[in-house]
Formats: structure tokens, C-alpha cells, sequence
């Protein structure tokens, strides 16, 4: 089918025909469910919010969504590879070329990072002591800014121009002169859109957590997530500023013919450091929230104070740091010569050292502990063995000659998803049903959170491990087709089965939260016996949670007032200032001015490109003349003068 728009002609395979059918029906069926459901005035409401509560579920509602259909994504990619010679329905050629590069962009910018930055937005305020994030009204407007990202890059399939050059956008590929369609400019739009989302959300996490720690928690009483969170949000505020250049230059060399990736003047070894400068850390920033999340866990349910928090601390720290000093492992083929490659080979194993640090506290943490295993804990426990695997098989890929056979190999997929499915995704599930009781004020069910946990696991090592070995084959990655003599069939025919016993799993995950709010178990305030100061307040967390500032005497402080104080936590003698909660359609319209401004560049309408800029100048503007710390006052003096 041909379709028309904005002055082009827009071929339609008969899968985006069907995407568009499913689309459709399923907003219908959306709109009369929730009408007959009398469900608009929430909607509304966390449309307008700026707490941070419902801000991470929003963050949460998102990453779950868009992990579905890059989920579905991945079940095309492995049907695609299960036999030989083979051709499912379109996803041959170019088709394949999008579905692996949405896949990747998907997984790794709009699920990893929404899935920690939502978890952080629940818990942290609450783990600190705060009564919302520093600033919340640029909370909600961080948030709108990644969804305006996200689904620009989701809508691009729609619009039959999906980006196909990878999720690193390798140059020259992805210049105009060899990717001409509009697929990469999605892809540069929705990144930066989203991307300055996210720098915001880092900014209010460094400041949230710097200025409003309860009275007596120092950086050293701080449990492990705030930490983690903290350290993450200074690579972000390093790292993403490295991206935004890139994709604006990558830009100007396919609108404006400038040549700094191609050409005689031009190299594309420039867009490989500039992307790898970004990508590298990029790891760190997804995984170390992990590493503070199932550090709470594994405490909580081992009853037990983490087993060296100093140097768990200090390992945190180290690897962010030596995230920065790795990224041309990435680039050992390139021909960098023998000393670049080495430095950097040694830089990447030192990351070892810090890792197997926190690994073995884990360990030691659990060690003569009371351990229950809650779902919580099966993903963390089901996480490190297989993080481990993920650290032992980079370990393999820092070896600069070993990496030549490995290079761009289905080993070098395996290895990745080890890190990030292992590591990240287990940890955002383990993090889920943790503070799901915080978000809602009830638990998922604890029998389908088991089925989850162990379909999850289990799919996932039957998938990937199989792949370790098909690189070693010598099957490369990106192919959308092998033949029967490559002696590769029988892993990718396991991987396949493999990746719908996690389908399967992500279902019976979806299936909980359905049947866990249709038949609620109230969880209580603090369900599950632990030691930081979000299990003190009320189970959902009210807008406003410490009635009483508490004054933090110790690591624990939950746990030291169950021991010491009969649950009494000591009250602070002096409170902080509350930050102003607002209810506003401002962020919602920012995000939805920043859609339409991109797509306005991506089709080259200049008209729409002026009138858009200029309303969104409008928005800073009125925001700049807003100011809701005078209103609260005047509010506060009308009150107290009746």
C-alpha cells in the first residue's frame, strides 16, 4: 500500500499494515475500557503530577510498554534465525536491518534507562529522607521530554521509516548518502529529545540527593541505591552531553552536506570515538542502580547490614570512573596500534577488580544469614551467577588479539546481553516487586512472581548461551540468514525456543500486575521486615511521607528502631523545607511541542520548524515569569489570617 504525506510517498509492508490495525483496535478498546472503567480523573491526574511517586510509575508504565514491543521484536529476529535459508513473512533484508536496530535502540534507551530512572524517582526520595524530589515540576517535564523522545523513535515504524543503521549508529552508514530515508533522523531527534530529558532527571537526582538527605544521614549512612543512584547521575551528566554532540554533528552532515564523518575531510572513526566516549559509560549508567538495588535486597532479606558498605562505595565509584578509560575496547579492529589497544585492554580488565569486590560482598552479606527467598531475592539471586558469566566472557572480549576472532560475532551478543538482561533487567525486576507496595500499596503475587522469575531464567540462559557458541562458530552478527553448512543451526534453533520461554515469562510478569490489582493484597507498611527509612512511612507513600523529619543515627535506621527504639524513629529537632508540588499540563504540552518540532525537521517543513520554535521560546518564557514559592507563601498568610 502507498500512503501520502507531508508531500511523500510512503510504501506500507503488510506488517506495519498490521501494526497499524493492532494500533488502532487496541486504542479503542483502551478508550471504552477506561470509560466504562471511570478511570479518566486518574489519568489526569498523573498527566498533571509532579511527585515523584507517580512519576516513576509513570517512568515505569512506559519502559514496561516499550519493553513489550521491542520484546515482540526479538521474537521476529530469533524466528527469522531459526532454520536455515529461512524467510519469515517480510524480515529479510532492510526489514531485518530495522527490526535489530529498533530492538537494540529501544532496549537500551526508552526500557534500561526508564526502568532505573522510575525506580529511582519511587524509592530514593523516600530511602533519604526527602518529601519529593528538589525540583518537581522539572521532574515532570524530564519525564515528558523522554516519552516526546521515545515515541518519536516508536512512531518512526508507523511511519514506515525506521532507523536501520544499529543502535550505534555507525558513520558513513548512517549519513545520507547511504541511509537516505528519513529512518536516522527519528533516531537522532528522539535520542536528543529524550536525552535532554534525561540530563535534567540527572541534575535533580545529584541535587535531591546532595541537599536533601534527612538530618544525620551522611554520604557514608547512605544506603547503597541513593548511592549508586548518585554516581550514576554524574556519568549521565558526562557521558550524554558526548552523544548530544555527535548526533547534532551527524545532523548537519545529512541536512546541511557538511562532511565530518565521510568524505576526504571528513573520517567515520570520529563518529566511533564520540559514540564509544558515550556508549562505554552508557553500561555503567544501566547497570550500577542495578548493583545498588539488589544491594538493599540482598540485605533485606539476609538480614544482615550489606558486608562491607565502605568498599562497596569505593567500588562503586572506581567503576564509574573506569568506565570513562575503556571505550576503545570497542574499537580494537580499527588498527589504533598496539600500545593504544593495550592501554586500554589492561583499563577494561581492571574493571574486574571492583566488580568481583561487590560480588564477593554480596556473597559474604548472605553468608550466616536469615535468608528468605521472596521474589525480590530469586532475582538476586538469579542474578549474579549470571552477571558473572556476562563479567568472565568481557573479561574474554578485553584480550585485544582474542577480540579479533570475537569481533562483531553472535559472541559478542551474548556477552552484552549477559551484562544487561543479567544484570539491569533482573535488577529492575527485582526493584518492581520490591517497592511495588511503595507505588501502590499492595504486593504482586508472590506464586506468579516465582513462575516469572524461574521462565524468565531459565528462557534467558537457553537463549544466550547457545550464542557463545555460535560465535565461536564464526556466525556474525546482523545477518538475517545463514546457510545449513555454517554449522550454526542448532544454537540458533535452541536461542529461538529459548527467547518464547522468556515471552512467556514477560507474560505471566504482565498477568501478575493484571491479577494483583484486580484481587489487591494490602502489603502494609513494611511487608517485608526492612532496615531503610522508606519502610517507616505509609504503604502507598502519601505526597507528603514524614510527618517527622527523622534524624538518621545509623545505616539501618529502620532497623536500628526496631532493635533499639520499638520501632520509634528519632525525630529531627530541625525539618526541611518541602519542595512545592504543582499540578500543571505545562510538561505534557513541553513534551508534546518538542514531537511535533522534531517532526517538523525530520520532513524539512520550515514553516512548522519557526512557528514550533518560537512556541516553544513561548514556554520558557512563561515559565520563567512562574513562580510558585510567592503563590505558596501568599496562600500560607491568606490561611493563617482565617
Amino acid at each position: 500500500m502507498i500512503a501520502d504525506l507531508f508531500g511523500r510517498k510512503f510504501y506500507m509492508a503488510s506488517d506495519t499494515i498490521g501494526a497499524w490495525v493492532m494500533l488502532t483496535l487496541t486504542a479503542i478498546l483502551g478508550i471504552i475500557l477506561i470509560t466504562r472503567a471511570k478511570k479518566w480523573p486518574i489519568i489526569r491526574e498523573y498527566a498533571t503530577t509532579t511527585h515523584h511517586r507517580k512519576i516513576g510509575v509513570l517512568y515505569l508504565l512506559s519502559a514496561t510498554l516499550f519493553f513489550m514491543r521491542a520484546g515482540i521484536e526479538a521474537l521476529i529476529i530469533r524466528i527469522q534465525l531459526a532454520f536455515p535459508d529461512n524467510n519469515f513473512w517480510v524480515f529479510q533484508g532492510e526489514k531485518f536491518n530495522e527490526a535489530f536496530t529498533t530492538h537494540g535502540t529501544i532496549m537500551i534507551f526508552f526500557v534500561a534507562m526508564p526502568l532505573l530512572i522510575g525506580l529511582m524517582n519511587v524509592a530514593v526520595p523516600l530511602q533519604i529522607g526527602a518529601q519529593d524530589m528538589a525540583f518537581p515540576y522539572l521532574n515532570a517535564v524530564s519525564f515528558w521530554l523522554f516519552l516526546a523522545g521515545a515515541l518519536l523513535v516508536n512512531m518512526s515504524f508507523f511511519m514506515t521509516a525506521s532507523p536501520n543503521a544499529g543502535w550505534t549508529l555507525y558513520a558513513p552508514l548512517s549519513t545520507d548518502t547511504y541511509t537516505p530515508s528519513a529512518g536516522n533522523d527519528y533516531y537522532i531527534f528522539g535520542i536528543q529529545v529524550s536525552g535532554i530529558g534525561t540530563i535534567l532527571a540527572a541534575i535533580n537526582m545529584i541535587v535531591t540527593i546532595v541537599r536533601h538527605r534527612a538530618p544525620g544521614m551522611t554520604l557514608m549512612k547512605m544506603p547503597l541505591f541513593p548511592w549508586s543512584t548518585l554516581i550514576t547521575s554524574f556519568l549521565i551528566l558526562i557521558a550524554f552531553p558526548v552523544l548530544t554532540i555527535a548526533l547534532y554533528i551527524l545532523m548537519f552532515d545529512r541536512f546541511f552536506g557538511t562532511s565530518f564523518f565521510s568524505g576526504p575531510e571528513g573520517d567515520p572513526i570520529y563518529w566511533q570515538h564520540l559514540f564509544w566516549i558515550f556508549g562505554h559509560p552508557e553500561v555503567y549508567i544501566i547497570i550500577l542502580p542495578a548493583f545498588g538495588i539488589f544491594s538493599d535486597i540482598i540485605s533485606t532479606f539476609s538480614k544482615k547490614r550489606v558486608f562491607g558498605y565502605g568498599s562497596m562505595v569505593v567500588a562503586l565509584a572506581i567503576i564509574g570512573l573506569l568506565g570513562f578509560m575503556v571505550w576503545v575496547h570497542h574499537m580494537f579492529t580499527v588498527g589504533l596500534g598496539a600500545l593504544v589497544n593495550t592501554f586500554f585492554a589492561v583499563t577494561t580488565m581492571l574493571i574486574a577488580v571492583p566488580t568481583g569486590i561487590k560480588i564477593f560482598n554480596w556473597l559474604f552479606t548472605m553468608r550466616k544469614g536469615v535468608i528468605r527467598f521472596s521474589t525480590p531475592m530469586l532475582f538476586a539471586a538469579g542474578f549474579i551467577p549470571t552477571f558473572v558469566m556476562g563479567g568472565v566472557t568481557g573479561v574474554m572480549l578485553s584480550a585485544a588479539a582474542a577480540d579479533l576472532q570475537y569481533h562483531d560475532t553472535y559472541f559478542v551478543v551474548a556477552h552484552f546481553h549477559y551484562v544487561i538482561i543479567g544484570g539491569t533487567v533482573l535488577g529492575a525486576f527485582a526493584g518492581i516487586y520490591y517497592w511495588f507496595p511503595k507505588m501502590f500499596g499492595i504486593t504482586l503475587n508472590e506464586t506468579l512472581g516465582k513462575l516469572h522469575f524461574w521462565l524468565f531464567l531459565i528462557g534467558f540462559h537457553i537463549t544466550f548461551f547457545p550464542q557463545h557458541f555460535a560465535g565461536l562458530n564464526g556466525m556474525p552478527r546482523r545477518v538475517y540468514t545463514y546457510t545449513a553448512e555454517d554449522n550454526v543451526f542448532v544454537f540458533n534453533f535452541v536461542s529461538t525456543l529459548g527467547a518464547f520461554l522468556m515471552g512467556i515469562g514477560t507474560a505471566v510478569f504482565v498477568w501478575n500486575i493484571y491479577k494483583s490489582f484486580k484481587k489487591p493484597q494490602k502489603a502494609g507498611d513494611d511487608p517485608w521486615n526492612g532496615r531503610t527509612l522508606e519502610w517507616s512511612v505509609p504503604s502507598p507513600a502519601p505526597e507528603h511521607p514524614f510527618e517527622n523529619t527523622p534524624q538518621v543515627v545509623s545505616h539501618d535506621p529502620v532497623w536500628e528502631a526496631k532493635l533499639h527504639r520499638d520501632g520509634e524513629l528519632p525525630k529531627a529537632s530541625e525539618s526541611r523545607t518541602a519542595p512545592i508540588d504543582v499540578v500543571s499540563w505545562q510538561p505534557v504540552m513541553l513534551g508534546s511541542l518538542m514531537l511535533f518540532f522534531s517532526l517538523a525537521f525530520i520532513y524539512h517543513v520550515t514553516w512548522l520548524q519557526v512557528t514550533l520554535g518560537i512556541a516553544v521560546l513561548g514556554f520558557f518564557v512563561v515559565r520563567a515569569l512562574t513562580d510558585e514559592h510567592t503563590k505558596k507563601a501568599k496562600e500560607d498568610q491568606a490561611h493563617d489570617n482565617v
